[in-house]
């Protein structure tokens, strides 16, 4: 069994979500333990559970202290189910649907056939998470360099506290290539989609995210694509995300509205930090670097990509993955190779 101690890990969830994934995929029992330690509230959090259980459901896994509060859980990993074509989940709070679908993606992607996950509830742009729209045209775009097909239908916005979304997301079989991405190359485009709810549009507040955006990308005379976009959606909510198209890759950032702050400085502080990105000249920015990280260990052969910056949560995704593959990583500045072990 591969034993996690939490509490030398950054963020408990991504790791858990990450070590369970690639413990359905080696088919090797995993107990993490220590969970959130070092946080005011310590132990499982609500949305931690829904991916897990989900994992464990598609997966044919039993997990052991899958419950709030839980401070250790374990995972014992079965075959994969794949006797339907559809999996539907129900969630009337608003967990993220984008931190679900990453770990769902890493084992699907070996099934033999298309499986379609049907998402009720959740929501598609929330706290502590990629927005939707950074999941589609960012995260989902690099796995496409990599042979892996996703393919999103936003079918209704869902923001938090009340979630309410409705998307349909279908992980075809993959053959993973590994990843070499170092020289970006020149900017072609600058994608930036500005949305809300509707209840909001008469404040304009997602054409007045654009505008701060603009009062941040305006004076550089870069080539900027715009898109307003307002939506049905059960609470109030807003969003905005900026991609950056370069011959090599894309990068970008996201953020979302919240209350009591100016709907320019959400749109000026997405564009400020995308700026900040891409002064590094790395073809992946931090967020970006975190969530690809298990798909380059799982590809076939060795990868190299630049990186804008090594954060904590990379690290801890690091030591999770060795602990399950046969390899390694190497960082050198800002460029993270991984190394198979070729002999095992």
């Amino acid at each position: 069994m591969i034993e996690i101690d939490g509490s030398s890990l950054k963020e408990g969830g991504q790791a858990i979500r990450t070590a369970f994934a690639l413990s359905a995929i080696t088919k090797k029992d995993c107990h993490f333990f220590n969970i959130n330690d070092k946080e005011e509230n310590p132990g499982l959090m609500p949305r931690h559970l829904l991916g897990l259980k989900t994992l464990a459901q598609i997966c044919n896994a039993k997990m052991e202290g899958d419950k709030l509060g839980s401070r250790e859980i374990s995972f014992y990993p079965d075959k994969f189910i794949e006797d339907q074509s559809s999996f539907h989940i129900k969630n009337e709070m608003a967990d993220s649907i984008t931190l679900s679908l990453q770990s769902l993606i890493l084992p699907i992607m070996f099934f033999s056939k298309p499986l379609k996950i049907v998402f009720e509830g959740g929501a598609t742009d929330t706290f502590f998470s990629p927005t939707i729209d950074y999941f589609t045209y960012i995260f989902l775009k690099t796995l496409e360099k990599m042979g892996v097909k996703v393919e999103i239908n936003i079918i209704k916005r869902g923001y938090y506290a009340e979630g309410g979304a409705s998307v349909e997301a279908t992980i075809s079989p993959s053959k993973l290539r590994n990843l070499n991405l170092i020289n970006r190359g020149n900017l072609k485009i600058i994608k930036v989609i500005s949305g809300a709810s509707e209840s909001l549009r008469e404040k304009k507040i997602a054409e007045r995210q654009m505008a701060g955006v603009r009062e941040v990308l305006g004076k550089l005379k870069l080539p900027v694509e715009e898109k307003i976009e307002y939506y049905q959606t059960l609470c109030l909510g807003s969003q905005i995300c900026l991609i950056a198209e370069f011959e090599n890759t894309t990068i970008g950032t996201d953020n979302l509205g919240r209350l009591g702050k100016r709907a320019e400085d959400v749109g000026k502080e997405a564009a400020l930090e995308l700026l900040k990105e891409s002064k590094t000249n790395a073809c992946l920015d931090k967020y970006l670097t975190d969530q690809i990280l298990p798909f380059i260990a799982l590809a076939e052969g060795k990868s190299r990509v630049s990186a804008s910056e090594i954060t904590e949560y990379s690290k801890a995704i690091i030591q999770v993955i060795e602990k399950f593959l046969n390899g390694k990583f190497e960082i050198k500045e800002n460029v993270i190779s991984w190394i198979p072990d070729l002999a095992s």
